[in-house]
């Protein structure tokens, strides 16, 4: 993470096939055409294009935009210049949405060959990494054709570890009568349910996002209420993108203190002359008892440590005796990881406690909370005998008033007392 990621207005990802809406849905949003756009029933969007605010309307290539400083972008440049080629950001004036936004329109998942055919870059690769840096990612899918192919499966797939950020709309819903719209509906979540291993289901907005009217009165007011509740999400992606960076940042720090302790514990059990290869594949072969060894040493949680067969394909090229030691050199003597753990203990959490809404109140303890309830008791009952005292004089104060009644009536009472006393056995 740079810096030009924190100052950045969040990022929001559109995927899907090709033909599905995504251009004209971008276009919806902005409410006006940006440059560089292209529209059609055929595959048309062949560029990742990055659309996002500026004082004027015009196109930047893929190197430029990936260099200038401050730029979220930079780090595309590790894709090489086959990418670059195939990625530009367009400029929009007089858009209120992008000044808070930023929109990434992608190429259209293809069938079969055609998905590599002509590209030279690794287009999972590259969706994956703007899906880690995007605050929402959108899943757009036609009415008409909302089959999942494998190509579409695999690149599903590819954001499992996003699935919180992942947002699937059925678009051009009003083309269809209200009875096939709830078919297709149900179809839809069945195959997302087989692609995105979750044991929430996923949310579906339906919508028709283009500027023409809805066609179909029977869906009308469904489709208007659920592209409501869309914009609202996306509106309120502005508010919590810097919530977000925060976490992505928190995300990276417990990933890294892992890393830094597994490669410690790698070089250490490496021997100091001999059988080094030997040694180095019986490590690589024992990961999942190692990762097991280190969390229980350490008192690390099993959720942060990486995808072991990611894992092992990363060091299994690497030499062992060039990992850095926990307490090494290159670790500033375990300065680095008092660094990290001084920042997950103190400075985040003072950093959410700056962000709007994210003040956090001090609880009572369970002594001040006891202590409460107990003055709350002392103030009720001193208030029970204020009343019965006031209470009291009133009765006085009314039976001197009212003497003669009351002799009366008290002597009645003795005489009916006594009577009652004789009669009863």
């Amino acid at each position: 993470l740079n810096e030009g990621d924190f100052d950045s207005p969040p990022l929001v990802l559109l995927v899907g096939p090709y033909s599905a809406g995504k251009t004209t849905m971008l276009e919806y949003l902005i409410g006006k055409e940006f440059a560089g756009e292209r529209v059609g029933p055929e595959p048309t969007t062949d560029k990742f294009s990055a659309i996002m605010h500026g004082e004027d309307e015009r196109v930047i290539p893929g190197n430029a935009l990936t260099v200038s400083p401050g730029s979220p972008f930079s780090g595309l440049q590790n894709f090489g210049n086959d990418f670059l080629m195939r990625f530009e950001g367009a400029q929009v004036c007089d858009c209120e949405l992008l000044k808070h936004l930023t929109l990434i329109d992608s190429p259209g998942v293809l069938s079969g060959e055609k998905q590599t055919l002509g590209r030279s870059y690794d287009y999972a690769k590259v969706v994956e990494w703007f899906a880690a840096r995007s605050d929402m990612i959108i899943l757009l899918f036609d009415v008409q054709k909302c089959d999942i192919s494998d190509e579409m499966a695999c690149s599903i797939k590819n954001l499992d570890k996003y699935a919180d950020k992942v947002k699937v709309i059925l678009n051009k819903s009003d083309s269809v009568s209200h009875q096939h719209l709830m078919k297709v509906y149900g179809a839809l979540l069945w195959s997302l349910g087989r692609v995105i291993k979750t044991p929430e289901v996923v949310k579906v907005y339906i919508g028709s996002f283009w500027d023409e009217p809805l066609k179909n009165e029977e869906t009308e007011a469904l489709i208007k209420r659920e592209m409501t509740d869309f914009l609202r999400d996306l509106n309120d992606l502005s508010r919590l993108g810097a919530v977000r960076k925060v976490n992505d940042m928190v995300k990276r720090i417990r990933l890294i203190r892992v890393y830094v302790i597994l490669l410690d514990y790698l070089r250490d059990q490496m021997p100091k002359m001999f059988n080094k290869h030997k040694k180095k594949q019986e490590l690589l072969d024992d990961l999942p008892n190692i990762f097991r060894t280190v969390m229980k040493q350490h008192g690390l949680s099993f959720g942060d440590f990486p995808d072991i067969d990611l894992f092992r394909k990363t060091v299994e090229s690497l030499d062992f005796d060039k990992f850095p030691k926990l307490k090494g050199k290159r670790m500033n003597q375990g300065k680095r990881m008092t660094d990290l753990n001084v920042m997950l203990k103190n400075k985040i959490p003072d950093m959410l406690n700056r962000l709007p809404g994210m003040r956090q109140h001090k609880l009572p303890t369970k002594y001040e909370t006891s202590r409460k309830k107990a003055g709350g008791k002392k103030a009720e009952a001193k208030k029970s005998d204020k009343d019965k005292s006031e209470a009291t004089n009133v009765e006085v104060v009314d039976a001197e008033a009212n003497t003669g009644e009351g002799d009366t009536c008290t002597a009645e009472a003795k005489h009916t007392v006594e009577a009652n006393k004789a009669e009863d056995p």
